[in-house]
């Protein structure tokens, strides 16, 4: 039995004679023809049937740069899945500080942004970098420390006293000091508090929102963190929330779209349908019911609350 069996292919009349290739021995040999194995001509064959059959099963690709804080909270290993689903579309995540999403997709390096530094975003949209920019969720900031309070902010009445007693005291504080939207944020607290942050005690370390609250509980310092990825922190780290509540703690999230006036190449299609998917009922009821301990990480702002018959 012939375990590989192969095609040949034969030229001319197709008969094979003996006698007539022993008299042209002498002469220079015909180009040999391979021999394709008929089992790699199957294959050939059922994946080009496949194509046929199933010509849209090739999944499209959307790009995405975001902050740090929507994938160290767990909630984009929530939204995300849903969304490649229904669409068909694998979606790349890029997670960095907000200065640099902001950035990676001013370049055109993806599709569509998802961040939260709003005057940042403005300028941006300003310049014609994004289009359709739309509020998807909130949550807020808190100052997470050690459990004794060395510098006594939880009976603080405003952030900006807060701040201003971690600097009198000179207990540790670590900052992101990435460009993030949380260390814009920062930034614009210290300022307002009439602080400029120096010395021994103040670290900026150029981290991730997660990488940050890890270096804080070592070192049992203060940092400033966004409340989605405290609570996602709050069984990993000995640190407590020391202060919040203060309207100047805000933090909301936009989503936008890369304009493809400025980069051709851009995705609009696929960013538009994400955007109208984390802004559209569906989208909104899994951030609304994104939780940890019970307690929501983020507050939907695109649709009002969903109501329990509407989810």
């Amino acid at each position: 039995m012939v375990k590989n069996p192969v095609c040949f292919k034969f030229v001319g009349n197709g008969h094979f004679n003996m006698r007539t290739l022993l008299r042209n021995a002498h002469k220079k040999p015909a180009p040999v023809v391979k021999l394709i194995p008929c089992a790699f001509l199957t294959t050939l064959f059922v994946i080009a049937l496949q194509l046929v059959i199933h010509p849209c099963s090739a999944k499209g690709i959307l790009k995405m740069s975001t902050t740090t804080s929507t994938e160290n909270s767990g909630l984009l290993a929530v939204l995300n899945p849903v969304f490649e689903e229904k669409y068909n579309i694998n979606l790349h995540v890029i997670a960095v500080g907000t200065g640099k999403a902001l950035k990676i997709g001013s370049n055109g390096d993806v599709d569509v942004v998802f961040v939260h530094a709003p005057a940042a975003e403005l300028q941006y949209v300003k310049q014609g970098y994004f289009t359709d920019r739309f509020a998807v969720m909130h949550n807020d900031f808190v100052i997470i420390g050690p459990v004794n309070d060395p510098a006594n902010i939880t009976s603080a009445k405003t952030v900006a006293i807060a701040l201003t007693r971690i600097a009198t005291k000179q207990s540790s504080f670590i900052s992101r000091g990435d460009d993030s939207g949380t260390h814009k944020k920062e930034m614009q607290l210290w300022k307002q508090a009439g602080i400029k942050p120096t010395g021994i005690w103040y670290l900026a370390v150029g981290q991730g929102m997660g990488a940050t609250i890890r270096m804080a509980d070592e070192k049992q310092a203060y940092t400033l963190t966004d409340r989605g990825t405290q609570i996602a922190y709050s069984d990993k780290v000995a640190l407590k929330v020391q202060f919040e509540g203060d309207s100047a703690l805000l933090n909301p999230y936009h989503i936008m779209a890369v304009n493809p006036e400025k980069h051709k190449h851009a995705r609009y299609d696929p960013a538009k349908k994400y955007i109208n998917f984390v802004t559209g009922k569906q989208g909104q009821m899994i951030i609304q019911n994104f939780r940890k301990g019970g307690e929501p990480l983020f507050y939907p702002d695109a649709i009002a609350p969903l109501k329990n018959k509407d989810r």
